[in-house]
């Protein structure tokens, strides 16, 4: 089964975006230090690696908000792979543009986006599809981009999820000039003792 994979650059106290992220300032006061790695994803080195897999990924799950800030992506996201926008509800004319559907339902939402991804990883981007897919046992893997950096305030990965331990197994650890690229396999609860 294709796995659904978390993507995010975040700094060491957690936050993947800085205080007073809005429209013009997405990734708040400071957020874009975060993304500094992104400098390398054109070289052979682990940070190029890892953006070459990010790309090949067949869909995507972002949050309503993300999805919003991001200017709606414009309806696309890297070579046109189908956007499933996890939301509260959907607005009657809200039509989502290009490869892109709005669902309402957490556990459809993983099940379309696995079907669209066509045997390729599933992409999530935003902290609240994140944090809901956690909740609800869809996350397979967690590709962390950690990055060298105290934020101190901001939008939080981890918020939310609840009082139930989620367990991880480290399957990768990549080093490259300012990030380190983790990546976890998020333990089952029958696999948990």
């Amino acid at each position: 089964m294709n796995p659904i994979r978390l993507y995010m650059s975040m700094s060491l106290d957690g936050y993947i975006a800085g205080p007073d992220d809005r429209p013009g300032q997405e990734l708040g006061r400071g957020g874009g230090r975060l993304f500094n790695w992104l400098d390398d994803r054109k070289s052979d080195g682990p940070s190029g690696q890892v953006f070459r897999e990010a790309m090949a990924t067949g869909a995507v799950i972002s949050g309503r908000r993300t999805f919003e800030l991001a200017g709606r992506r414009q309806g696309d996201h890297h070579s046109g792979v189908p956007v499933f926008v996890l939301t509260h509800q959907v607005d009657d004319g809200d039509t989502p543009p290009g490869h892109t559907r709005f669902v309402t339902d957490v556990e459809d939402c993983a099940r379309q986006a696995r079907a669209a991804a066509d045997e390729r990883p599933v992409m999530v981007h935003g902290a609240g599809a994140a944090q809901a897919l956690l909740r609800s046992g869809q996350v397979d893997e967690m590709e962390i981009h950690l990055i060298p950096v105290l934020l101190g305030d901001g939008r939080r990965l981890f918020d939310h999820l609840g009082s139930e331990h989620i367990e991880l197994d480290l399957v990768r650890r990549l080093e490259d000039r300012d990030v380190t690229h983790l990546r976890y396999r998020v333990r089952r609860p029958e696999e948990v003792a």
